[in-house]
């Protein structure tokens, strides 16, 4: 059976690489430092079949980035964040 692949986006290299540790056992794991590169990623790869996203990027914010993605990619999301506000929960 094949391995199901995960794209993680976060600025954070320290966060990628502890997300990376736990998952790449089991998934093929990817990783993009920013929306953009997630995007290109994304194109090249239209069978990710995850992307773990954090919110709170410096350009453009994970919130950008999913309605950028929506736009060709139907790829389940996972927001990570660290915001604990109602209002950021909604969003």
């Amino acid at each position: 059976m094949p391995m199901s692949n995960i794209l993680i986006v976060d600025d954070d290299i320290d966060i990628r690489n502890v997300l990376r540790l736990l998952l790449e056992e089991r998934y093929h794991v990817a990783e993009a430092p920013d929306g953009p590169s997630a995007i290109a990623y994304l194109r090249e790869n239209p069978d990710t079949d995850l992307v773990i996203l954090d919110v709170m990027m410096p350009g453009m914010s994970g919130y950008e980035t999913c309605d950028a993605l929506r736009e060709f990619s139907n790829a389940p999301v996972l927001f990570l964040t660290a915001k604990s506000a109602q209002s950021d929960r909604i969003s």
